[in-house]
């Protein structure tokens, strides 16, 4: 199954973050994301305009809502970063990267 055709799970703490060995295959399948510094996944969108960006935003907003998985996202004219990572372990689970693709899913419908 595809990454965007998974669900998030909620994480409640006590779970190790994925390692180096398990991030790189699930990071292959997205596009365009990288891990930054901080061992979090981003991603920076490019649009026309600031509507079109804060049409996206809100897209993702209403996204992580329905997926109880709340990215940082940074609205700017004509771009917009997002970050994800599991907040509860300060690391990455497989949610983070099904959210990433979903988001990406967001601009191909």
């Amino acid at each position: 199954m595809e990454l965007a055709e998974k669900k998030c799970v909620p994480c409640r703490g006590g779970v190790p973050p994925l390692t180096e060995h398990e991030i790189k295959p699930l990071l292959d399948q997205l596009d365009g994301w990288n891990l930054n510094g901080r061992g979090r996944l981003e991603k920076s969108y490019t649009f026309k305009n600031f509507r079109e960006g804060f049409e996206f935003v809100k897209q993702v907003g209403e996204m992580a809502e329905d997926q109880g998985h709340h990215p940082d996202i940074f609205l700017a004219w004509g771009k917009v970063n997002l970050e994800v990572w599991t907040h509860k372990i300060n690391g990455l689970t497989e949610s983070d990267f099904i959210f990433s693709a979903k988001a990406d899913k967001l601009l191909r419908t």
